[in-house]
């Protein structure tokens, strides 16, 4: 930090409780001036050598008839600490000026006109020199100056805008190549270098500091003045949040809604300037603010594929709300997502590749949210897995795995939930995109219905003699573990075992088992419930429209082939 010495008197102020403030000096105190709720006993001719304004003052309250005037300057930036200052440099006393103070020294001797017409080296005159040469010039101190602006508006936007030249200092200096900073500065994380060993956010920790005022001051000068990238200002607005966003400080709501507020309007333009885990949990801390939830939802739908199921379980802020979780902001999320792909192919028309690719990892996405939040959230219903899973349902799957997981896990967690329900829910898995794996588990998942099972099972018996749709899976969604993907596994490991140490005349005979096991069930459901209905719908109804249009088409030759075994 710079300083810079004024006078060379040793400082004979002193202190009279803690309200009178006065010179040890023989000669008797002639003025008395009333600066906010402090007394100054001082002398005339220091004061009026160098201060005009105080000259005027003097002369307009002088009394005949009394020695000692006084005067009353309530309103001095910077208050009875300022003038001190102010007033030991009238008297030549030593006086120390550094980033933390010389905003206020200025602001005072602006306020008494201590200009060069009143006498040569004046105070206004030295500490524009300090400011100029010196304070400006340092990183740091640019900072320290401009944090101390706050407490002195308006007076440090009227006199020479020292607020603005600060702000033009620390934006130059953080817009400079990483080559050329050769000033002290602080950063604490993890080092993306250039050559020099510089990062190119160098300066993003230092601004961390300000007010949220200031510090939009900055950024919007920052962004003025170009010469950042929009990935730079991104990375900068995520460590100013981590620093100062408290999503369980109920303390100051108005504060908080604020900083939001402001951070959002902060954010770049540009797509990639920002994470998405950064903006959802900026999302995540404004669940309360309408306007800033709709902003912040439309950036998330631009990126939705980059978000992780973890990122997805925002937890419901109202203690009124039936659910532990807001489900409602992941449709939101999901509309917007649909929304901005729908513009982006109108405008990119020859190339869709990328936009089948988003579609494909948000769809893997929200089979693995599905398969979470139907674990953890008790009050999840059969109509927001159903919404949810439907906004979905079309876009393009490598496999049906993580779909079934979240089919399996929705029924493990909800058992009561009633038949026409499980249909529902199963009606949205093509169980011709269920890999063999996922199949082995499916037909021995007694959580399914019959009609489901047998579906399955009729796709794996004309797997081998028809084209393959899809290579086999070994995934079922989220990379999550659970207890049925553990099941699920240990069923595949024992398939695998068998697959390799049997024949093929071993595998038609243990295939033939589950046929038996499950037709076993077919007819033990059949007898208890004594209608029909159940080996009619096995080959009528279909979990989805495609399968329902194979499986009426391929009775006839399900028939032909069951019938050699």
């Amino acid at each position: 930090m710079k300083f810079m010495k004024l006078g060379t008197k040793p400082d004979s102020f002193q202190s009279d409780e803690d309200c009178i403030r006065y010179v040890a000096s023989d000669l008797a105190t002639d003025v008395v001036v009333n600066v906010v709720d402090v007394k100054f006993y001082l002398h005339k001719f220091p004061l009026l050598s160098k201060s005009a304004r105080l000259q005027k003052l003097i002369a307009a309250t002088v009394d005949e008839q009394s020695d000692a005037a006084e005067i009353n300057i309530p309103d001095i930036p910077g208050g009875p600490p300022a003038f001190e200052m102010c007033a030991k440099f009238c008297y030549g006393m030593t006086v120390t000026l550094s980033a933390y103070n010389v905003v206020a020294a200025r602001c005072a001797a602006e306020y008494l006109e201590m200009y060069e017409s009143t006498e040569s080296g004046n105070l206004v005159y030295k500490i524009e020199f300090f400011l100029s040469s010196s304070v400006l010039r340092s990183w740091k101190d640019s900072i320290t100056v401009l944090q101390t602006t706050r407490t002195l508006h308006p007076w440090s936007e009227d006199v020479k805008k020292i607020d603005e030249r600060c702000l033009e200092s620390i934006a130059s200096k953080a817009a400079a190549e990483p080559a050329r900073v050769d000033w002290s500065y602080t950063y604490n994380r993890r080092k993306v270098s250039n050559d020099n060993g510089v990062a190119r956010d160098w300066w993003v920790e230092d601004l961390a500091e300000l007010s949220i005022d200031l510090y939009k001051r900055v950024v919007s000068t920052i962004r003025r003045k170009g010469g950042v990238s929009p990935e730079v200002i991104g990375e900068a607005l995520e460590v100013y949040a981590a620093k100062r966003i408290q999503i369980d400080d109920d303390d100051d709501v108005d504060e908080q809604r604020c900083l939001l507020e402001t951070l959002v309007s902060l954010l770049p333009s540009e797509k990639q300037s920002v994470s998405c885990g950064f903006l959802i949990k900026l999302l995540k801390s404004s669940v309360s603010l309408e306007d800033v939830r709709r902003k912040l939802s439309r950036r998330i739908g631009e990126k939705l594929e980059e978000a992780s199921v973890d990122d997805l379980l925002i937890r419901a802020s109202s203690e009124g709300c039936e659910t532990v979780y807001n489900i409602d902001i992941v449709e939101t999320l999901i509309d917007e997502f649909i929304t901005q792909t729908k513009k982006r192919d109108e405008l990119v028309c020859s190339d869709m590749s990328v936009s089948d690719s988003s579609k494909s990892i948000v769809a893997k996405l929200m089979d693995g949210y599905l398969a979470e939040i139907s674990r953890i959230e008790p009050n999840f219903s059969t109509s927001k897995f159903i919404a949810i899973a439907e906004k979905v349902s079309c876009f393009p799957r490598s496999s049906h795995d993580g779909v079934y997981r979240a089919i399996d896990m929705f029924l493990k967690q909800h058992p009561g939930i009633s038949k026409s329900e499980k249909k529902s829910i199963c009606r949205l898995m093509d169980c011709r995109k269920l890999s063999q794996e996922a199949c082995a588990h499916a037909v021995q998942n007694e959580r399914l219905p019959l009609r489901v099972v047998v579906q399955i099972l009729f796709f794996e018996q004309v797997r081998p003699t028809a084209k393959p749709l899809l290579p086999p899976s070994t995934s079922h969604g989220s990379s999550r573990k659970t207890t049925e993907e553990e099941e699920c596994d240990s069923v595949t490991a024992t398939e695998e075992t068998t697959r390799d140490k049997t024949s093929s005349s071993e595998k038609t005979k243990a295939k033939g088992v589950v046929m038996s096991r499950i037709f076993s069930k077919l007819w033990a459901g059949k007898d208890r419930d004594g209608v029909g209905d159940v080996s009619r719908s096995d080959t009528s109804e279909s979990p989805g429209s495609a399968t329902t249009t194979v499986d009426d088409k391929s009775t006839p030759s399900t028939r032909r082939r069951r019938s050699p075994s």
